[in-house]
């Protein structure tokens, strides 16, 4: 079975770092598109991140010029490098892997928190 489990969330100050990371297994890490969401209390799951096969990359207006997703097809691991955090990024970050036809395959999420 396909399985994602997100790691590297916490608790850290405006203007500080976190690098997400998502390790997948029960796949052929490299065929498939990947993407990062988040989802705050009160409000939608929105995608920050997605990264396709090819490593082509798309972001949230939002989030341009400060996050980074990448990939280590070597490795089946996803990333999310994160700088000059802002307490609106504070949610729950979640790992994604498509699938053509299907819903996909979800990690369980972890806490990011932004907040002096």
């Amino acid at each position: 079975q396909v399985q994602l489990v997100e790691s590297g969330g916490g608790l850290v100050q405006p203007g500080g770092s976190l690098r997400l990371s998502c390790a997948v297994s029960g796949s052929i890490f490299r065929l498939y598109a990947m993407g990062w969401y988040r989802q705050a209390p009160g409000k939608t799951r929105e995608v920050v991140a997605r990264i396709d096969s090819g490593g082509s990359t798309n972001y949230a207006d939002s989030v341009k010029g400060r996050f980074t997703i990448s990939r280590d097809n070597t490795k089946g691991t996803l990333y999310l490098q994160m700088n000059s955090l802002k307490p609106e990024d504070t949610a729950v970050y979640y790992c994604k892997q498509e699938r053509v036809g299907l819903s996909g395959y979800w990690g369980q999420g972890t806490q990011v928190t932004v907040s002096s």
